[in-house]
């Protein structure tokens, strides 16, 4: 395979990954805002197109191990794209090596997106865990060691005997 056939594959493919990233972090940004709104129904309508999302992800891994495969079986170097783009001469080097660095770039802000979206999952979940506590308590403070007695409006640390 020629150097510009290897510069066009590695461009087809990062721009097929940069497009799904784009759409990622857009579907994430507006799952956040829904999360925000606890909009369920909207969360919900989400769904299928997370689902697209993640199988054309797996489809640009699949697509990457192939290229590396590929790569590594002409004698190329394969332990990674940026290898690979290295062995490209001079501009197209260049260039694939920039947009590999824009999909990694993106690929960490995916992560923080994904990571915000997930804090603000549990920060939900705890607060209705702590909404169905008090339901079921009465709003009556539990003691967590000793007796089932309750606990006292009193300074019992201090002022009772035990």
């Amino acid at each position: 395979m020629t150097d510009s056939s290897w510069e066009s594959e590695l461009a087809t493919f990062l721009n097929d990954l940069l497009t799904v990233q784009d759409e990622l972090l857009a579907l994430l940004g507006r799952k956040r805002e829904l999360l925000m709104e606890a909009d369920t129904a909207g969360l919900a309508e989400l769904a299928p197109q997370e689902e697209r999302l993640i199988a054309r992800l797996q489809e640009s891994l699949r697509c990457r191990e192939e290229l590396l495969a590929r790569a590594h079986g002409e004698g190329l170097p394969s332990a990674s794209l940026q290898a690979l783009a290295r062995a490209l001469p001079g501009q197209s080097r260049q260039d694939v090596g920039q947009r590999i660095d824009l999909a990694r770039s993106r690929a960490r802000l995916l992560s923080h997106q994904s990571l915000t979206n997930w804090v603000l999952v549990q920060r939900s979940l705890i607060h209705l865990s702590q909404l169905i506590e008090i339901i079921a308590t009465g709003g009556r403070m539990q003691p967590t060691y000793g007796d089932k007695s309750g606990t006292h409006s009193s300074g019992a640390l201090v002022d009772r005997a035990a």
